[in-house]
Order: C-alpha cells, then sequence, then structure tokens
C-alpha cells in the first residue's frame, strides 16, 4: 500500500473532494457532453448527447469515477459491481481497482444482452455468484433500459442488488423506474447541472 500511495499519492486516495467533483465535472463536460441534434438509443431526439465512455476510459476520469461511486458500494456492503456491457464496462474495472486500494476489494462482473448460446451459456460473466451483493452501474441512465436489463439479469442469476447508481443522470424516468422497485439510486451528476446557462 505504501508504494501505491506514494505513486498515486496520498491525496487522490483519499476521501472524494468538493475539487475531485469540480474535476470530474470540467473532464465529462470536455470530453463527453455534445450539443447539437442527436437521436438516442430509444429513438428519442435530444439536443445533447453525453458519451461517458470518452470520460470512463480517461486515466483520470476513470479514477475520479471510482472515487465517487466506491464510499456509496462500500457502504452498501457490495461485493460486485458491474453493469450492461459496453458503457458499464470501464466503471465497474476502475471500481474494482480502486476497492483493492482501498482494502475492501469489489470484484467486477459483466452483463451481455443475452446469454451466450455456447460453452457455459453465461448472461452474467466474471467472478460472480448467487446471493452476492452488487450494485448495478451504468453510465448514463435515461429512462434505464440498459440498467433495467442488468438489474434483471443478476437477479435471476441470484444476485442481492443493493443499489443502482450512474455517472450521469439525464432525468427521464430512470431514477423512479428504479425507485419502483424498492432499489436505491445514485448518479454523481444530474443533466441539469451541465444544461445550467444554456436555456
Amino acid at each position: 500500500m505504501n508504494s501505491i500511495v506514494s505513486l498515486v499519492g496520498a491525496a487522490a486516495l483519499g476521501p472524494p473532494t468538493a475539487e475531485d467533483r469540480k474535476r470530474l465535472f470540467d473532464i465529462l463536460l470536455e470530453r463527453s457532453v455534445r450539443f447539437g441534434d442527436f437521436t438516442l438509443s430509444s429513438g428519442a431526439k435530444s439536443k445533447y448527447y453525453i458519451d461517458v465512455r470518452q470520460t470512463s476510459l480517461h486515466p483520470e476520469g476513470s479514477l475520479l469515477i471510482a472515487k465517487f461511486l466506491f464510499p456509496l458500494l462500500k457502504e452498501k456492503g457490495v461485493e460486485g459491481v458491474g453493469g450492461l456491457t459496453l458503457g458499464a464496462d470501464p466503471i465497474a474495472g476502475a471500481v474494482a481497482l480502486w476497492s483493492q486500494l482501498h482494502g475492501a476489494p469489489m470484484s467486477g462482473f459483466i452483463v451481455r444482452k443475452e446469454a451466450k448460446s455456447h460453452g457455459a451459456a453465461r448472461q452474467v460473466e466474471g467472478p460472480f455468484h448467487p446471493g452476492m451483493k452488487v450494485a448495478v452501474v451504468d453510465d448514463v441512465i435515461t429512462k434505464g433500459g440498459s440498467a433495467l436489463l442488468a438489474f434483471e439479469a443478476v437477479r435471476a442469476a441470484g444476485a442481492d442488488v443493493k443499489l443502482v447508481a450512474c455517472v450521469v443522470d439525464r432525468g427521464e424516468g430512470g431514477s423512479e423506474e428504479f425507485g419502483s422497485r424498492g432499489v436505491p439510486f445514485h448518479s454523481v451528476f444530474h443533466i441539469r447541472e451541465f444544461l445550467e446557462g444554456r436555456a
């Protein structure tokens, strides 16, 4: 651990700060938030698009996302973190590494859109087992479709879902969808934080 601290820095490994949040906001605004005319995966039209993968696959952005999600997951007693491929994959990997550095290891897992038709025919891949306490994560949640697919898949595989979390909530019903299922929901940012001043 001492070698990690000397390499990364004690402050970087500490709890998230207001400065960390501002820095992650700036990275997202620079790399991930785009304004224009877009068609979303749901088919809906939008004046903005958020490609969080441009941040979650960025070294500093990845570290900061993990830094903000880890305390929430630890508080819930989470043992595994993952979601629907591809958006959740870099987030799960970052949190898994961050958790190991902090002595509270959480395994990462990947949820396929559908089970493989060959091999073990699994839909949930990685060090995952029935009864595991998990968090379902996603990069962006709009109505909750991708996260809901992952949620249903891990529940069907026997997991105990303690939390659904994302980096950015577009505020279009996703949080309410999970609330109606009695599952806690958390987002690091809400879209309105990026839209302020643009109306």
